[in-house]
């Protein structure tokens, strides 16, 4: 990936924020005696549940040395009776949790973090079993094996799984496979920290995770997904670790999420190439909203660059990113075929940032040498608007392909001050058509200036808006 200059203030930044969460953590880790939840805990939750255990009770020990996985699959296992019956929640209690990977086997179900809980990854190979690659992507994204290793957290023909907490901790010790990856020791894909697969109703919520070994939060082929309070750390020269990453999901909510990340904050996917045309699997219907991220060498949000099934109706809203290389970046190639179309986004602040607008036609890596030359993507209806950057190296590099041109691009009310070296081009313009309204600095002659338009927004809701959330407790037992 294309290194930025003059970000590396972030590094300082990040590594201030990463003190001050994990050293939170750490202190909270004594405030209970290990494996006890004195009082009734109260959260919010798609669902509520009937029955309730610890995992303590399944023989795991938190002292940050004992490999628990064998405990998660026997509470996960035994809980799964309960599914029609109100369903059931694990919590997992104060303490250190080591474990490997372990599934979520049962509908109705919840994982539930106390503040003083953390779960730490093991750091053994072998505790993450091998799976099937994505069949819209068609082969693994690291190594030359078929196969991946199994998430952290795992799950799939599910319905209605909450993974939420009090802001506890899962730690994927993610170091080890980042130094594997750089050395070329992988046969196989990282493991990613948590992954929900063809399920239904998902809710992943106000949780602290840090250090996954590739995408921390991967959602995929899904649908009624809300992802809420966050917050994801990794260092900002990590390889790959994407902090949120729908991928053929419908009808997602994202929001109030904060991201520092060695790659994108937030990538929106939908398969790769051949694999993700055939699939067909588009993600749509997707709010983001009061979302912060750093990442110095990547995006705030990413469209692609695997987006094959299609990226459709994507509305992005109240969007904060300081020292981050491009604010939303459509990342396609030849090949890619798909779209990505009806994209809004509205009140977006920028501090620091490389490229402001960026539209890329590059992103040549292929799954492999069967991939349609033919197969363009379209690329259209693209709006933002209310935008305010300071400190900015480019306005805008928006690259469209020949013959392919992208079209509909309106950006309206931007106000956009450079750095003290900007580059002498502000706009990098081709293959592109479309217009701006009160944008400083000027753009380039395709996109010319338009008195009073006031790019769109959707004014209706969708449904994932209106789903509200209850009340819940632990003091339900099994």
């Amino acid at each position: 990936m294309e290194r930025s200059i003059g970000f590396r203030a972030s590094d300082v930044i990040q590594t201030i924020l990463a003190v001050l969460v994990l050293g939170t953590v750490s202190l909270r880790v004594v405030e209970c005696k290990q494996g006890s939840v004195p009082d009734a805990l109260h959260y919010s939750a798609i669902n509520c549940r009937k029955h309730s255990a610890l995992l303590t009770d399944f023989g795991a020990v938190g002292d940050g040395k004992t490999l628990n996985t064998k405990a998660f699959k026997a509470a996960i296992d035994s809980l799964s009776k309960y599914a029609s019956d109100g369903g059931a929640q694990l919590i997992v209690p104060p303490g250190k949790w080591l474990t490997g990977s372990f599934n979520l086997t049962s509908s109705h179900f919840t994982l539930f973090l106390h503040k003083d809980a953390i779960i730490l990854a093991s750091q053994d190979e072998a505790e993450f079993p091998l799976v099937s690659t994505l069949p819209s992507y068609g082969i693994g994204r690291d190594g030359n094996g078929d196969g991946r290793f199994s998430s952290l957290i795992f799950g799939t023909n599910l319905t209605d799984i909450v993974i939420t907490g009090n802001n506890g901790t899962i730690d994927g010790q993610g170091k080890i496979w980042w130094d594997k990856f750089h050395q070329g020791q992988l046969n196989f894909t990282r493991p990613y920290m948590i992954e929900i697969l063809y399920s239904d109703n998902i809710q992943i919520s106000n949780l602290t995770l840090i250090n996954s070994p590739s995408w921390f939060v991967h959602p995929t082929y899904s649908s009624n997904v809300l992802i809420q309070g966050l917050t994801i750390l990794a260092p900002v020269d990590s390889p790959n670790t994407d902090g949120i990453d729908p991928d053929s999901c419908t009808n997602t909510r994202i929001e109030d999420c904060f991201v520092v990340s060695g790659d994108d904050c937030i990538a929106v996917k939908s398969g790769w190439d051949q694999y993700g045309i055939k699939f067909g699997m588009p993600t749509k219907h997707l709010i983001i909203r009061r979302f912060t991220c750093i990442s110095p060498d990547s995006a705030t949000i990413a469209l692609g660059s695997e987006m094959s099934g299609g990226i459709q109706d994507v509305r992005v809203e109240d969007v904060t990113a300081i020292n981050t290389q491009s604010g939303i970046r459509i990342k396609t190639a030849i090949g890619r075929g798909a779209y990505v179309k009806d994209i809004y986004a509205r009140r977006m602040t920028f501090t620091t940032m490389k490229y402001v607008f960026y539209i890329s036609s590059a992103y040549n890596q292929h799954p492999d040498t069967g991939f349609d030359p033919k197969a363009l993507p379209e690329v259209k209806g693209i709006n933002y608007k209310d935008v305010v950057a300071t400190n900015v190296t480019y306005t805008a590099r928006l690259e469209g392909i020949p013959n392919d041109h992208f079209t509909g691009i309106c950006i309206s009310n931007a106000t956009i001050s450079l750095s003290e070296m900007p580059k002498e081009l502000q706009w990098n313009c081709s293959n592109i058509a479309g217009v701006t309204s009160n944008v400083t600095p000027k753009s380039c002659n395709l996109l010319p200036e338009k008195e009073k338009v006031d790019c769109a927004f959707p004014e209706d809701r969708l449904p994932i808006e209106d789903v509200h959330l209850k009340t819940c407790s632990t003091t339900e037992t099994a």
